[in-house]
């Protein structure tokens, strides 16, 4: 049941009503005027006023506007003399939900109270399911760096328009996150989002999952198929790798977005499609337009917003709070050591937030203490993969004792570097406290 609260400056008018709605379970409140109807509203959120239009000072009228301010306002219904339903009229069209006629019906207030009430929880029930969709969605988008708190702060204005995206950053960097985003924050956001890596099918394929086909269209077309273009309309359509895309195909995208038309393959019927493209790519389009491999006026018609994500290694502000996103996201490891998170944040991370994703599952998996320490890095994170460079070595068949053999190494490196561990460090490709922290493990010192 709903909670209910009710504005009348008559005792007994409230007494009457509060009685009827609390047989039918619901949870009442009471207001004499407006001001006190504002503070019980504020301070118990009620899903629906039930008010007085005519009352001592400020009128019901004026509540209803009040209300209808809040970001989230509960449903009002409002009691006139039948003499005064224009008011009542005035009172929808600033946000009212309906209105009673006095004297008032039992069957018909039972009835519209909890048609308010209804209404009340779909919405409360929408605005939490967009809001648990948007967290989803915008999960493992961390802003502490200042391009992406520039980036995600301008999310709302590209959103709100109805213009061509074209998303561009290095592959793992997130685009199709930022396009999932600027969807659900767009007015089209309660419709679908249909998306296709281009990438992933050969020309011919590809063409037939954009614009669809009809039967007989060519060999094993056996009924007519939508394509992706006509099951996004109404909505938005992503367009991931969009530079992989053959010239021939180009042109037709072209005309989808001059002319919000297209025609199935094997068909001469034209079909028109409301929809927002959104795309993505990797590559430098202005070098693959001077390469004659992407058209120069579908890149006009797509740059219409440009968006650019920047990789992870300019902005390693971000780095320390995505580990610990994904860290939480495991349920395992509780923290990293500084000595582990300085080579992780110094790492360049050339398969970005996907690779440093991928790098703290695995850690999560295979690390068997709560705490991540340097020896439980990858080991091109450890900066021991230099050692090797350009030596042949080979495992013995009986294998090594690494302890020993780490031991060894770092005592004969300190050693050729007369024990200064700056050059030790360097000369394994180490930063200065990864070595004096293995080397400290050890007890082995240097000068």
């Amino acid at each position: 049941m709903a909670k209910v609260l009710i504005v009348d400056d008559e005792k007994a008018q409230r007494s009457i009503l509060s009685t009827i709605l609390e047989a039918e379970g619901h949870e009442l409140s009471e207001a004499e005027h407006v001001s006190q109807a504002l503070q019980e509203i504020g301070e118990h959120a009620p899903d629906v006023v039930l008010t007085d239009m005519k009352m001592p000072g400020k009128s019901g009228l004026v509540l209803v506007e009040e209300i209808a301010k809040l970001p989230s306002p509960p449903e009002v219904v409002v009691i006139t003399a039948f003499g005064s339903i224009e008011n009542a009229v005035k009172a929808m069209r600033l946000g009212a939900y309906d209105y009673l006629t006095k004297p008032l019906e039992r069957d018909e207030l039972i009835l519209i109270v909890q048609r308010a009430a209804e209404k009340r929880a779909l919405k409360v029930e929408s605005r939490q399911l967009k809001q648990e969709l948007t967290r989803q969605v915008s999960s493992g988008l961390v802003a502490e760096s200042l391009a992406m708190r520039h980036l995600l702060d301008i999310i709302p204005r590209v959103a709100a328009s109805d213009s061509s995206v074209l998303i561009r950053g290095e592959s793992g960097t997130g685009k199709e996150r930022i396009a999932r985003l600027i969807h659900h924050h767009s007015p089209r956001g309660s419709r679908p989002l249909q998306s296709i890596n281009c990438a992933a099918f050969p020309e011919t394929l590809l063409e037939s999952e954009l614009f669809g086909y009809e039967k007989g269209a060519f060999t094993g077309a056996q009924s007519r198929r939508i394509g992706i273009i006509e099951a996004a309309s109404g909505g938005t359509l992503f367009l991931d790798e969009v530079a992989d895309m053959s010239l021939n195909t180009q042109a037709k995208l072209l005309r989808v977005l001059q002319e919000k038309e297209f025609r199935r393959l094997g068909s001469t019927d034209t079909v028109k499609v409301d929809i927002r493209i959104i795309a993505a790519t990797n590559k430098n389009l202005e070098e693959e337009i001077r390469q004659k491999r992407f058209r120069d006026d579908l890149f006009y018609r797509l740059n219409i917003i440009p968006v650019v994500i920047p990789p992870l290694r300019e902005r390693r502000e971000d780095i320390p709070a995505l580990i610990q996103y994904f860290i939480s996201q495991s349920g395992r490891i509780k923290c990293v050591e500084a000595e582990a998170m300085e080579l992780l944040c110094n790492y360049d991370w050339p398969g970005n937030v996907r690779e440093l994703e991928a790098v703290m599952e695995r850690i999560a998996v295979l690390s068997s203490h709560e705490t991540v320490t340097i020896t439980d890095l990858p080991l091109e994170l450890q900066g021991g993969s230099k050692v090797f460079e350009g030596v042949q070595w080979e495992l013995p068949a009986g294998g090594i004792n690494f302890e020993e053999w780490e031991r060894n190494l770092l005592a004969q490196t300190l050693k050729k570097s007369h024990g200064n561990m700056s050059e030790a460090a360097k000369l394994l490709g180490m930063t200065y406290r990864t070595f004096q922290y293995r080397a400290m493990k050890f007890g082995l010192k240097g000068d």
